[in-house]
Parts: structure tokens; sequence; C-alpha cells
């Protein structure tokens, strides 16, 4: 097994590479913008840190979203478009899942993604079964999470400072662990997995005719 991953969902620029019978390689750099010029020279860096040539690359799975809308669909761009040319199997990840997967916790967890203009992006784990994302407005979030977790639990996420719950403790994870999303990409069913992007919502910019990117 030869398994790349990818995140460009934020501003930092992260890939990991995990190979069978090695120590894992994760590498994130705080770069800001300029996702499409930096993620293929960072990946071919660490292939050859490796010894590893693309073409034995056997899955590359790819943080879907929910982030930046441009970082999100370089990255599954670039995943395609790496698995086509390699014959490796490409899965996609989302990110509310990787930080459910860091966190750890098998109570009730309420992963919250902060999708501005006073909405979030919530999903809910309990029993290790995940709700499906839902967009909420903040004032909604904390009755949503009640009626979904009970009554105490953890919370985890770029959002979970907005919303007032006692009762559940904030784990103040907010960063994408890599080795976590080795690990989910690792075990995803490429049939429930499609590298496909995931927005908080339709983009606002629109191609000629009405049509959206």
């Amino acid at each position: 097994m030869a398994l790349l991953a990818i995140d460009t969902t934020g501003s930092d620029c992260s890939v990991a590479l995990r190979v069978a019978g090695q120590p894992d390689l994760c590498r994130s750099d705080p770069i800001g913008r300029g996702h499409a010029e930096y993620l293929a020279p960072m990946i071919a860096g660490m292939l050859e840190e490796a010894g590893l040539q693309a073409a034995q690359l056997t899955r590359i799975g790819v943080m879907t979203g929910p982030g930046s809308f441009a970082g999100s669909r370089v990255g599954v761009a670039f995943a395609r478009g790496l698995a086509l040319a390699t014959g490796a199997q490409a899965v996609g990840i989302g990110n509310l899942a990787v930080l459910a997967q860091a966190a750890g916790i098998s109570g009730p967890l309420a992963v919250l993604h902060d999708a501005k203009r006073g909405d979030v992006i919530l999903q809910v784990w309990t029993g290790g079964v995940a709700t499906s994302a839902e967009l909420l407005p903040v004032a909604e979030v904390a009755a949503r999470i009640r009626e979904l977790a009970g009554d105490a639990g953890h919370l985890a996420g770029s959002g979970a400072a907005l919303i007032d719950l006692p009762q559940f403790t904030d784990l103040a994870l907010t960063t994408i662990d890599l080795p976590a999303l080795l690990d989910l990409a690792e075990a995803a069913d490429a049939a429930q997995a499609p590298p496909l992007p995931f927005y908080a919502r339709p983009p606002d910019a629109k191609l000629p005719g009405g049509r959206q990117p």
C-alpha cells in the first residue's frame, strides 16, 4: 500500500504519505494562498523523500471540505488528475469526519464548522454513527445538538466557540490531524467516498449565462 493524502481546504497546504512498513510522512505549510502552484512540488518532494514514484501510489485521499471554495476545488482536481494518471484510487474525506476521528471520543460529539454569515455546518457522532452534515443558523444549533446528542457530550471544530452549551466540553480541536486523515482515507469505501468538493453553500460566483462554477 502507498497512500497519499491531500488537504488544501484551509490556509495550510498539507500532504501526508503512508507506505507499508515505513513511518508516516506528514507536512503542513501555512501558505495562505497559492495552493495550486504549491501542491505539486510539495508532493514531489515527499515522494522523493520516501523513495517512491507517483506511479507506485495505490490510493489518494483528499479533503473535500467544508472549507475554502477555491482550495477545496484545487485539492480535489489535483487528486482526481493524479489518480487518472497513475491508476491509483481516489477517495474523498470530509473535514468534519477527520476532526471527529482525531477527537477519539466514543460518546456524543458535535463537530461544527464556522460557515460565516451567521451559519455553521453541524455533524453529530453518537456511538460511532454520524448524522448528515447540515447548514444551520447559529441561533438554532444548540437546540439541534441537544436533539441529536442529548444533554451532554463534546464539541469540536471552528464553530464550537460560537454556541453556548455548558454541559458540552469544547475540545478546542480545529486543525486537521494528518494521521487521522490517513486513517480515514485508508479505511474508506471508495464507492461511498467519491472525491467531490463539499461546499457550505452554493458559490456566489456565476459563469456567463448564470451557471455556477
